[in-house]
């Protein structure tokens, strides 16, 4: 392979170190989260429930929500049926006993529904002390499970996050007058105005030094790293020029020592005044070699910009194929 050489700067570490080679596995996933597997917490480990629960996708946190409130009835009706048939007032269950397992059960789950959300409509009512007890404590529980519920809502909802179009390829485009260079587009999904943004590319492959094979990691240098603020999309181009490590290498180069590209980008989001962050992976086979951007934009009647971001990765093909050809 050849990758053009260059001296490995103290700060070219990254935090990430000379890795063992990782066949196939970028250590970043393409939605930004860590493809590393961690082993040895404790089965109970409870350190990072509510970053979980704030993390997790929607689908996930509402089966959780429902799969336990589901649980919960569940387990206080049983425990309501076990006081006997007489344990409460106003159910089908009271008729001379006429009624099925079935019926009784349902109208436990229903009374316990009840209780633990503290509507208590009056039609079912706890007799004596066993059952008036399980009845407070299920209250209680309720008072401060939904406040938990409530927090967690309050949470997901608050929490700032950057929504951010990526362009599902990265491209090697025509740079300048002769100049080519690796490309990648990004657009804000939202309506907010994000300001500061900075952007960050790192490269990394599998390189055969003293007879070992490692993991490399190179900071890219890219033609505009800073923009004070993000209405249109932004094109990230890093110049392939002699100071590029990439400059020499292939399509074959790139694929073989599994290359990939970590995108780090922070901004400032002005609705919630908080710094927030996104981050995506490319990886070799996700490089079109010789091609160009497609306008994303375009004018309405009234001459107003119009930002379509289903055309976020439209590209085109171009005439060269692999970097380093003339």
């Amino acid at each position: 392979m050849a990758l053009h050489k260059r001296k490995i700067n103290p700060e070219d570490d990254l935090g990430f170190g000379p890795q063992p080679v990782m066949k196939n596995q970028p250590l970043m996933n393409k939605d930004g989260s860590p493809n590393v597997k961690r082993v040895g917490l404790p089965f109970f480990n409870t350190a990072n429930n509510y970053h979980t629960l704030i993390t997790m996708s929607w689908a996930k946190f509402w089966l959780m929500v429902v799969s336990g409130y589901l649980v919960i009835n569940i387990i206080f009706a049983f425990i309501y049926m076990s006081f006997g048939p007489g344990s409460l007032d106003g159910t089908s269950g009271d008729i001379a006993f006429k009624d099925s397992a079935f019926n009784r059960f349902m109208d436990s789950f229903f009374f316990s529904a009840q209780t633990i959300s503290t509507v208590g409509y009056g039609h079912i009512s706890p007799r004596g002390m066993g059952t008036n007890s399980v009845a407070a404590l299920e209250s209680m529980m309720g008072l401060l499970a939904f406040a938990l519920a409530t927090g967690l809502l309050y949470g997901r909802f608050s929490r700032p996050s950057a929504q951010i179009a990526y362009s599902k390829n990265i491209l090697i485009a025509p740079y300048l007058e002769k100049g080519r260079g690796l490309m990648f587009r990004l657009a804000n999904l939202r309506r907010n105005m994000l300001i500061d943004l900075e952007i960050e590319i790192i490269f990394s492959f599998n390189e055969t030094a003293d007879g070992k094979t490692v993991r490399r990691f190179y900071p890219l240098e890219v033609e505009r790293r800073k923009v004070s603020v993000l209405t249109l999309n932004w094109t990230i181009v890093h110049p392939l020029d002699e100071n590029s490590p990439l400059i020499d290498m292939t399509k074959d180069d790139l694929e073989k020592s599994e290359a990939g590209f970590a995108i780090l980008l922070r901004a400032f989001d002005d609705t919630f005044s908080q710094t927030v962050h996104s981050r995506t992976q490319y990886q070799a086979h996700e490089i079109v070699w010789g091609a160009k951007f497609k306008p994303v934009f375009d004018r309405d009647t009234d001459g107003r910009i119009v930002l379509d971001l289903s055309k976020i990765s439209d590209n085109e093909p171009f005439a060269f194929e692999k970097i380093g050809e003339d």
